[in-house]
Order: structure tokens, then sequence, then C-alpha cells
């Protein structure tokens, strides 16, 4: 008898335990997106001018005004069908992200953006975009330097524009009105990866937003993640990709965008 009550007691145990175990999992909070977001210390404004910068002799023309020769979309591979007109690229939302036709490993790229004057909203719902350095699959897989209207615009400093998306908050806000041209000067070094996938040596930024260092030589943790905390998938090279965002705010517009590849 007293052998089968101890089994009973035993068995009642492992029940609990297991009810337990059950009831901490169905309680853990799941992650959010303002787990990751940081708010302070908000980086200094500073006065800079957009650098207008003619490609070098030996540039990868990615646009020049004329047409988009040198862009896919990321979804299905498709030609690119974003807006080009009065030498600009202007994204169109309906389809999606686009991105180069080549891929890249180590790179110099200039870029130049800009917010519509008209621009409404806030935080990061105004002028929403993304420079996707590395893009490593469809949607916004990737590692993506993020474009956003940081003139008298309040958000995460993480999440501001010339930081590197919810890793690298930039070291000054050199941000411009909306109607305003800007530029990014982005020195890029791309991860590399051991034969089983893990991290051999990681990537590296240096970003120069209107002339003004806002990232330097920043080693960066992984990939792009709203949710979560980042981490590194294996790849060789990858396109270079622009974000068509899912926010109402009036689209984002491109021009002179050029990239020098590096040993």
């Amino acid at each position: 008898m007293m052998r089968i009550q101890l089994s009973r007691l035993l068995t009642s145990a492992a029940l609990l335990a297991v009810a337990a175990s059950a009831l901490a999992q169905t309680t853990t909070p799941a992650p959010k997106p303002e787990d990751t977001e940081i708010w302070e210390p908000v980086p200094k404004v500073v006065t800079a001018t957009p650098n207008f910068t003619p490609p070098p002799s030996d540039a990868i023309i990615l646009f020049d005004g004329k047409n988009e020769d040198e862009w896919v979309s990321n979804k299905d591979k498709s030609p690119a069908q974003w807006v080009v007109a009065n030498n600009v690229l202007t994204v169109s939302k309906s389809q999606g992200n686009i991105e180069t036709k080549r891929s890249f490993k180590n790179y110099q790229l200039h870029l130049e953006w800009k917010v519509p004057a008209s621009i409404t909203g806030s935080g990061q719902a105004r002028g929403n975009s993304g420079v996707f350095l590395a893009s490593t699959g469809s949607g916004d897989a990737g590692y993506e330097l993020q474009v956003l209207d940081s003139y008298n615009n309040k958000t995460y400093v993480n999440g501001m524009a010339g930081s590197m998306y919810k890793q690298a908050i930039p070291l000054a806000n050199p941000g411009r009105k909306p109607g305003e041209w800007q530029s990014y000067d982005v020195m890029w070094t791309a991860p590399t990866f051991n034969e089983d996938g893990s991290v051999k040596t990681p990537a590296y930024v240096t970003v120069l937003f209107n002339g003004v260092l806002v990232e330097n030589h920043f080693e960066l943790k992984g990939e792009t993640l709203y949710i979560g905390k980042p981490f590194y998938k294996k790849y060789d090279a990858a396109p270079i990709k622009l974000q068509a965002h899912g926010d109402k705010s009036e689209p984002m517009s491109f021009r002179n965008i050029w990239v020098r590849e590096l040993n």
C-alpha cells in the first residue's frame, strides 16, 4: 500500500511540475518592438550641407536620373517600377522594396534622399524608408541604415535617420528640413562566415550624413530586426535594397546613387 501511495505522490508531483512549467510558458510576455527602442541620450543637432558628389571614374552608377536598369523588385526580381521623373527616383509603395541586380561585398556607397516638403505624421510614420546595405532576403531582411525625417521629429534614437536600425545610435543629428536633399556616404565591410555558419568577422559600417560622421566603424551584432535582438545569418555577396515602407506618409525620393567595390 505504501508503495502505491508513494507512486501516486510522485505522479502527482510530476504532474504539478509539468503544469507549473506550462503555466510559466503561457504567462511569459511575447517580445514587443518597444523592447529594443532606445530614447536617450538624444544626439546633438548640428547644421550641415548635403554632399552632392559626382561619381568617380571607377564607380558603378546605380541611378543617374534616367532609368532603373540596375534595379529589380525585391519580391520577385521583376524589373523595378518606381517612378522616374526629373532625374529623381520616387518610391512606389504598391511595388514594394527594390534592390540592385548586382550583389556586393565590401563597398563605398553614395546616395541622396529627400523627405517630401508636405510630409505629415510623426515619429516613425514621417518619411520612413531605409537603405539595406546587404539585402539577404525578401521583405526587410538584411542590414538597414535608417531613412527618416529627423528634423524636429522625436522618435527612439536607434531608429532616427543615420542609425543602423535598432543597433547604432547616430553620433549627431545633421538632418535637414523636409523638402531639402540629404546625403549618405557609406563604407560597408561585409561580415564573413565559417563553413558551419558561425561568424568569422562581423560587419562594420561608417556613415557620413550630410557630410557629418554619424557612425564610426560601428560593429554590427547581426541583421536588422524590428522585434528582438539582432543575430547573423550566413550569406556571401548581397544586393543593396531601398525600402518602400508601409506607413501612410508621402513617398520618399532618391537621386545620384553610385557604388565603388572595395577589396
